[in-house]
């Protein structure tokens, strides 16, 4: 009996496992009863208890909070036991180990729900492939059951059928479940990523993003409809635990760098060919540390993709293989039909899976991108708070945002195709394998063909590595942008606008040039990681330490620091911050610090927010603060009082604003050191003395604190507690001012000489804030919040129906200007090229099935030779073409980005000063960078993708097409159908690209601001409230780019779905036609249908780039239609050339307004200048001075009135024809990168003896002559390598080398010592004795010998005379000068 059981066991296994011919071998397959009732059930319950300790680690590990007992919880739990009965209804005498199996395994699945609802998973992966491996393996019995239902009729074994049924059913509803999650453990952020709510299959699919898209479709997207960052990808997650890791790298790198210097100072000499080695080693060695970085905190998530990707290939490799069967079954004429459509479905099921695992694996890429984006500058930004002053000058302000606009952008590329640098090989050597495997030692023609071409690609890798030149131009392209966009008022008073946009185009040349040589991420590495290793401010240069009585700065002292131009005053402050390089000795503060710099910093914000500055708002201390600094009056003449927003860099505040504005920053901080570089330099006599009282003096607000004061000022000495003279970098002298005149040294002569010269000011105000020009007329009845705002956000048009046109017309417009700047010369031919190269490509395809199909006779075929020439002739004309179509798309792009770029630029800089002051320079240097690179860059490199695949994908419709004619019934839906796809998906693509790029411009304003107020926020300790301002706005910008990059996965997995569909359709219709095809057509169609996933995955990718990135060349173009002003030449102008000959000047009841709705800055003003006349002018603040100048040059245009020179309205003359023929000395002196003769003389227009002169006649020449380079002597970005009084000094050498016949001097003597003051006087009275001289007055003593004066108050003149006669008359001017001492 025994043997006989065994027997049978043994039969039975044999039958479960062996008996093909119930299989395989038949018309009718089936499984064994043994194989459904083991096999079949057991496989899911292994597979279950197999993973079921991994999953519950993993549960554990990364624990997400408790959900309460649901609905959905309880209904899953219901069903489990539900299963279970059924289960054990259904007992089988023969088989006691299979239910035994299954009811222990829905305990497990039971516990594991119970599990994962503990840590807080609302939606099971592990369950779901469980309960669709169970639902899988049921369908084989389930058949089975409805065929004997069919044949014995259901009364036959009622009881089993109800049992089956019901349990199939429940299995089935239990598999629905687990596609539904669970509520969340907690409320969270207001409008969460809906992918957290997602269940597995939603994510698979990104059914969790259709909402977005359909809303986009139905109405234009706003910022609040976006969600929130997932907290994995938030700023603050991702740079917190990166810091960590790069503070590591970083102090390993600092440790060989002193390795290596420790062996140099033992004596170890180093050749300059070994320092520039070790330098581009550190380089080199930096690029990987950060490399290094990114890998280890992403590397586990993006291993996760990588896995997807392996995933998908091994799907990828089985696809050939299964169409090969498909082929063998269309030889075999006796193989049973039902094989055929096995073999169509799997193939179709293993392309929809490859499709899913490309998918994910893409969606992790682009998550790992957008937060290495994140990470990267995050790591940039707080290293530009840190880096000293010397790496600061290396590293301009155009390199930074150059860093975190393109170089990010390529390390996101490179994050999403790095995996195909090892994946390739792997591929090519599987692709040698199967053809191995199909022809033998033929295949080996193939392997040296691409054995020969690695050379070549080696070659054009090094050609490509060549592009860190291009970035080198396009780092210097935006770094002379962003300067030209920082000093955009000195060009225009000057006229040098066209001398800065040859620069420009000159840099944007050598950029275009060097960008046919290709792109390449390593380069962007390297330039992040040099970047991220600059040397850092080190905090041993200032020791913090408590009060100890005793030290040389008493607690609570005035300290006054006097000196010379370029003495070290300034520097003495900088290393009291920390701010210099310590090379001996020691510096110790104690308590807290506020700094007022030389040249005042002032932030994009309101009035009220610059002087908080992050502090707590109490009135009665800000109103106090607001006082003491003489900002009361000031509030008066701004449009919203304190809510007024302040314009970049204080754009549209005068200087002495803005310095007050700096003061009343420092002083609202109560802090217990103030550190004040000459912030009296630029205001009047009466506000210094106000400051000086109510701030610094005995009974200031400051009393009580140490103040430590650089003034060039005397009236203010006797006060001071302490003075220190400094000379050449050294304190000369030190003690009060008894004491130091007493000694009779230095100090004594010089304040004896200049004792009467008091430095006063006469109001530096421009009069009213410069806005922009206003929107409407109706603006006064705007709220004060309108009226106080300046500038404009970016704005992103998501709009699909605007007042001109639909979007569509709009995009359409863009994609024929961008075509039309290339030109129909290259537009026909490349179309044509493509045509070409894809009738060779079908040709050559359809050659090569016609000659498989030719029968072998004796071992070979007919006409042979004649068939591999043909062959070879189409494979050489597919490749040519190929060739001209990739040449022929680069130069058209190069054509139509040199096009816009130059558009761009004269744009830009026709626009008058209203436009940057309304405009951050974020938005600007946004279209420079970003933007200007996706055209060069993104646009044709889509558009040849797109091009490339859109006549593939008609190439296979028309061989499916050949081989099937009635697929074209499957074609036509399908097509009809992907179009309404794509339709949903450009309408809310393009609104998010639009989102994005917007909310990237406050990104880069940001980052610019920051840099160049970095020592203030390091000196008041602001630096975390700055990394929380860069972490929000950069998080803004993720929430845009999130759904972009999703909503293109989500597309492309619709249509790789219906691209299936067809796969599915011209494998079914050649099974059913298998009688009347051959298997060379049939190979030929199937095999092309199969690449059509691929292709469509590939066109929506070139598609969504093309429409993502043609928005750049609307917002490139959006410039476009901004005011511009006036011509800067007039053809055929009747001007005479040494117009003005004489310099008299007339104005005639002029009138200036810097915005309509806002007060006259200039009411009804008329007088004239004669000729040679000199000119002072004079008022209070918000008298209109500073609008007399502006008017001059038409920096803003009259409301009314005119001005004549030389009897010429110059309205009726060309802008660069007026300011080129007149010189101003302005108040803020501006130098850009460069040698110092170019800041001199740009068009080099005068011979070096002329420029000596000028240098010399300015108090230069000393100061050049001891440089190395001397006139080519590089001046670093905004001149910051030249103290604030030699900048001044070159404006003035710029206006002894113009020469003109008018000059006007808007307070050009602020930042200067008394001595090199009255040097400057005696050369302006020498040097321009025969020309018209106005002087916007700041040492009224200057203006005393003047031939006239000019009062003026709130826009009107109250006084006109000589000095004598108006101090005579005792009025407003003779009270000036009794507060200045001067009568």
């Amino acid at each position: 009996m025994l043997q006989g059981n065994e027997l049978e066991t043994s039969n039975c296994l044999t039958l479960c496992f062996q008996d093909w011919n119930v299989t395989w071998y038949t018309a009718h397959p089936d499984l064994t009863q043994c194989f459904q009732h083991t096999v079949l059930v057991w496989f899911p319950c292994f597979y279950l208890w197999v993973c079921a300790p991994f999953y519950c680690l993993y549960l554990r590990f990364y624990d997400n909070g408790h959900i309460s007992i649901s609905s959905l919880c309880c209904a899953k739990t219901m069903v489990y036991l539900l299963v279970e009965r059924s289960r054990d209804i259904k007992r089988h005498m023969v088989f006691l180990l299979s239910p035994i199996i299954r009811s222990l395994t829905m305990i497990l699945a039971v516990l594991v729900i119970h599990l994962e609802r503990l840590w807080g998973f609302r939606s099971s992966i592990f369950l779901f492939l469980f309960w669709t491996l169970a639902v899988i393996c049921l369908l084989v019995p389930l058949r089975a059951n409805i065929h004997s239902c069919v044949l014995q009729g259901f009364s036959a074994n009622a009881m089993r059928f109800v049992a089956f049924f019901t349990f199939f059913s429940l299995q089935l509803a239990q598999l629905i479940l687990s596609c539904f999650t669970d509520q969340r453990p907690a409320a969270l952020k207001p409008n969460p990523c809906p992918v957290e709510d997602a269940s597995f299959l939603s994510q698979v699919l990104f059914w969790w993003f259709g909402r977005l898209v359909v809303k986009g479709y139905r109405s234009p997207l706003k910022a609040e409809d976006l969600w929130s960052l997932r907290e994995q990808d938030t700023s603050e997650k991702i740079i917190c635990d990166l810091e960590k890791e790069w503070a590591k790298q970083w102090a390993k790198m600092q440790q060989q760098e002193s390795a290596m210097n420790g062996a140099q100072a033992l004596g170890y000499k180093l050749s300059e060919q070994t320092q520039l080695l070790r330098k581009l080693h550190k380089e080199q060695s930096s690029g990987f540390c950060l490399l290094r970085t990114l890998a280890k905190n992403f590397g586990p998530y993006f291993l996760t993709g990588t896995l997807c990707l392996v995933i998908q290939d091994i799907f990828m490799f089985s696809i050939p293989q299964v169409l090969s069967l498909l082929l063998g079954f269309v030889r075999d004429e006796d193989a049973p039909l039902w094989k055929g459509y096995v073999f169509a479905f799997l193939m179709v099921l293993l392309s929809c899976l490859q499709s899913l695992f490309n998918h994910q694996y893409m969606y992790m890429c682009f998550t790992v991108g957008m937060r290495v984006k994140t990470a990267v500058m995050g790591l940039v930004y707080r290293k530009s708070l840190v880096i000293n002053s010397a790496a600061r000058r290396t590293c301009t302000v155009g390199e930074i945002v150059n860093l975190v606009s393109a170089d990010t952008q390529k390390l996101m590329d490179f994050v999403v195709y790095f995996n195909a640098v090892w994946v390739a090989p792997i591929e090519i050597a599987l692709c040698f394998f199967f053809l191995w495997q199909h022809l033998g030692p033929s295949a080996l023609a193939g392997i040296a063909t691409v054995i020969l071409i690695f050379p070549l690609n080696g070659f054009i890798a090094k050609m490509r590595s060549k592009l860190q030149v291009q970035m080198t131009y396009m780092d210097g392209r935006i770094k002379l942008m962003n300067e030209i966009l920082s000093g955009i008022k000195i060009l225009k008073f000057y006229a040098w606008e066209n001398a800065f946009r040859e620069r420009i185009l000159g840099c944007r040349e050598k950029e275009l040039n060097a960008l046919k040589n290709g792109s390449t991420a390593l380069v962007s590495l390297r330039r992040l990681g040099k970047f991220l290793c600059q040397d850092e401010l080190k905090l041993d240069s200032v020791e913090r330490a408590p009060y100890h009585p005793g030290e040389s700065l008493q607690r609570g002292s005035l300290v006054a620091v006097v000196g010379h131009v370029g003495s070290g005053k300034s520097s003495l402050l900088s290393a009291m911050l920390g701010e210099m390089e310590k090379k001996s000795g020691h510096v110790t503060v104690s308590g807290s610090v506020a700094y007022v710099p030389q040249q005042a910093w002032i932030q994009n914000a309101t009035l009220k927010d610059n002087i908080l500055f992050g502090c707590e708002m109490k009135d009665s201390w800000y109103q106090k603060v607001l006082e003491a600094c003489a900002l009361l009056p000031d509030l008066e003449i701004l449009p919203a009082r304190d809510a007024t927003e302040i314009g970049e860099k204080g754009l549209n505040l005068s200087g002495g604003q803005k310095q007050r504005v700096s003061l009343a920053r420092a002083v609202y901080r109560k802090a217990d050191i103030y550190l004040l570089d000459d912030p009296l330099s630029a205001v009047d006599a009466h506000v210094g003395q106000h400051i000086f009282e109510k701030v610094f003096g005995p009974n200031g607000v400051l009393k009580n604190k140490t103040r430590i004061l650089v003034t060039h000022g005397l009236s203010f000495l006797p006060q001071a507690d302490l003075i220190l003279v400094i000379e050449d970098g050294e304190i000369t002298e030190m003690g009060s001012y008894a004491e130091l005149l007493s000694r009779k040294n230095t100090f004594a002569d010089f304040a004896e000489a200049f004792s009467v010269s008091e430095r006063k000011e006469s109001a530096t105000h421009r009069g009213n804030i410069q806005t922009m020009e206003a929107i409407s007329d109706s603006e006064q009845e705007q709220d004060q919040e309108e009226v106080g705002r300046l500038t404009q956000a970016d704005k992103a048009h998501t709009g699909r129906v605007s007042n001109r046109a639909t979007s569509t017309d709009v995009k359409l417009e863009m994609y024929v200007d961008y075509f039309r700047t290339i030109g129909l010369a290259f537009i026909i031919p490349i179309i044509f090229l493509y045509a070409f190269q894809q009738a060779a490509s079908l040709a050559y395809n359809y050659w090569l099935s016609l000659w498989a199909d030719d029968p072998v006779v004796n071992g070979t075929q007919v006409d042979t030779d004649l068939k591999l020439g043909v062959f070879g002739a189409l494979g050489f004309a597919q490749g040519i073409a190929i060739f001209g179509t990739t040449v022929a798309i680069s130069l058209g792009g190069i054509i139509a980005s040199r096009h816009l770029h130059l558009e761009l630029v004269n744009n830009v800089l026709h626009s008058p000063m209203s436009f940057f002051e309304s405009t951050p320079s974020g938005n600007l240097l946004n279209r420079f960078s970003k933007e200007i690179d996706s055209i060069d860059c993104m646009i044709p490199d889509g558009l040849k993708m797109m091009l490339g695949y859109v006549f593939k994908l008609l190439e296979v419709c028309i061989i499916v097409l050949m081989a099937t004619p009635f697929a074209g019934v499957v074609i036509l839906p399908l097509t009809m159908l992907y179009a309404f796809i794509q339709s949903f998906y450009v309408a809310t693509s393009c609104q998010l690209r639009r989102l994005e790029s917007v909310s990237r411009s406050p990104i880069y304003t940001h980052f610019n601001e920051t840099v160049q107020g970095a020592s203030v926020i390091r000196a008041f300790g602001e630096q975390s409230r700055f990394i929380l301002l860069a972490n929000s706005r950069v998080d803004h910008n993720q929430t845009s780019y999130f759904p972009r990059f999703v909503a293109t996965r989500w597309l492309a997995v619709n249509l790789e779905f219906l691209g299936n569909l067809l796969v599915l359709a011209a494998a079914i219709l050649s099974v059913m036609g298998r009688s009347t095809l051959s298997p060379g057509i049939v190979g030929l169609a199937v095999s092309h249908s199969l690449q059509v996933t691929g292709i469509l995955s590939w066109i929506v990718r070139a598609w969504t780039d093309v429409e993502n990135n043609i928005v750049s060349v609307e917002r490139v173009k959006e410039y476009a239609e901004t005011t511009k002003e006036a011509p800067w030449t007039i053809e055929d102008s009747p001007l005479p050339s040494d117009w003005p000959r004489s310099g008299s000047i007339g104005f005639q009841e002029y009138g200036l307004q810097y915005r309509r709705g806002l007060d006259w800055a200039l009411k009804e003003i008329s007088f004239s200048v004669n000729e040679s006349e000199k000119v002072g002018i004079v008022g209070r603040t918000g008298a209109g001075k500073s609008s007399l100048a502006l008017g001059i040059f038409r920096i803003l245009e009259a409301a009314k009135g005119k001005i004549f020179i030389d009897g010429i309205n110059i309205a009726e003359v060309g802008l660069h024809e007026l300011r080129s023929r007149i010189t101003i000395i302005p108040q803020d002196p501006v130098l850009f990168s460069g040698s110092l003769r170019m800041n001199l003389d740009p068009f080099d227009g005068y011979t070096d003896e002329e420029v000596w002169r000028a240098l010399e006649l300015a108090h230069l020449k000393n100061f050049v002559s001891g440089l190395p380079d001397k006139l080519n002597h590089e001046c670093s970005e905004g001149g910051e390598n030249l103290s604030l009084g030699q900048r001044q000094l070159v404006c003035l050498a710029r206006a002894l080398l113009r020469k003109t016949k008018i000059l006007v001097l808007d307070e050009a003597t602020a930042a200067v010592d008394l001595e090199t003051d009255n040097l400057i006087q005696s050369t302006i009275r020498t040097q321009f004795e025969d020309c018209t001289v106005l002087t916007i007055a700041h040492r009224l003593n200057t203006i005393m010998d003047y031939t006239r004066v000019i009062v003026m108050d709130r826009g009107h003149i109250t006084e006109m005379d000589s000095p004598s006669n108006l101090i005579s008359q005792r009025g407003q001017f003779y009270r000036m000068c009794r507060e200045a001492g001067l009568v």
